[in-house]
């Protein structure tokens, strides 16, 4: 089961912009090996942090809009919200460790 919820432009300010909690946006593509790759370590990561971060999808194809938005030009970008603001951002494939990595070290300067 997706923990990630698909997002785009009509949800967008809704899930991710007026979002009590921080959300952890994954800008991803169909055809992207990587953003595959990536998936189920997101899925992961969205139990872990369930309760404290929201986790959800942006699939650039279908939202060329919000990539364009927050200059996401590679696939797949992870990007952590707060307050409506990119407080974290990776851009590729990494493991969990350095996703945890980054998460960790933004939640500890909100």
């Amino acid at each position: 089961m997706d923990k990630a919820k698909p997002v785009n432009s009509n949800n967008w300010e809704k899930e991710v912009i007026a979002s009590p909690i921080p959300v952890f946006v994954d800008f991803w593509a169909e055809w992207c090996g990587p953003c595959r790759m990536v998936s189920p370590v997101i899925e992961e990561l969205a139990n872990e942090y369930a309760g404290k971060i929201n986790f959800v999808k942006v699939n650039v194809d279908e939202s060329n809009d919000l990539a364009s938005k927050y200059n996401v030009f590679s696939i797949p970008t992870l990007a952590l919200f707060n307050k409506g603001q990119v407080v974290a951002q990776q851009i590729g494939a990494a493991s969990k460790g350095s996703y945890k990595n980054m998460i960790d070290n933004a939640l500890s300067k909100i």
